[in-house]
């Protein structure tokens, strides 16, 4: 799936499961963390503007990180920094593997051939230990109605908590974008109220 789809699905959990700002954070950004190893994709196109030929996305991709010992190390890493770093160590497992089985269903090329599978042992192992034939494509419709349903809840909740998935990179734009929110949350509300209102029966007598 794609990396702000991850994002949205471990904001969510997050939200919903963590009790103060710094914890969500950490729960949200190990949801994001094993695309940490799709950066090479940035060398390959420096390369590529250099007129060399270069494939550090394609050969460790879904593999340097998308495994088990990747997952504990991120759920150390970031309980180290919690508040609660026990449930920050828990949540932290839940929302990598999340963004495995995610990846699993939805990470496939344009090809019907051309499958992601899940190194679950690397790097010290190549062979693929999860590998689903029916794995639909990264850009495919699946993906596309998942991520407008998870960012309509992530701005729906956000908008009643008061903070949103912003503040997970930067608490001061978050203070800009949450009120705007707040307001359009309550203006909707307002509305299916009074929509509501007009259309029971007692409404039309």
């Amino acid at each position: 799936m794609s990396p702000e789809a991850h994002l949205f699905a471990s904001w969510l959990i997050a939200a919903g499961t963590t009790r103060n700002q710094r914890d969500l954070r950490l729960v949200t950004l190990a949801g994001i963390a094993p695309d940490l190893d799709g950066l090479g994709i940035v060398a390959d196109g420096l390369n590529a503007l250099a007129g060399r030929e270069t494939f550090f996305y394609h050969d460790y991709h879904h593999y340097l990180l998308h495994w088990v010992f990747g997952a504990v190390a991120v759920a150390g890493f970031l309980a180290l920094f919690a508040r609660e770093r026990w449930r920050v160590a828990l949540l932290a497992l839940i929302v990598f593997h999340l963004h495995l089985l995610c990846d699993l269903a939805g990470s496939r090329g344009p090809s019907p051939v051309d499958l992601w599978p899940i190194h679950y042992l690397g790097p010290f192992s190549r062979e693929p230990v999860w590998l689903w034939t029916g794995q639909w494509q990264l850009d495919g419709w699946q993906n596309r109605v998942i991520g407008v349903c998870l960012l309509a809840a992530v701005l729906w909740i956000g908008a009643g908590r008061g903070e949103t998935v912003v503040g997970v990179f930067s608490r001061r734009l978050d203070a800009i974008v949450a009120p705007v929110l707040v307001r359009w949350r309550a203006a909707s509300s307002r509305v299916l109220s009074q929509t509501t209102v007009r259309d029971m029966p007692h409404a039309r007598k």
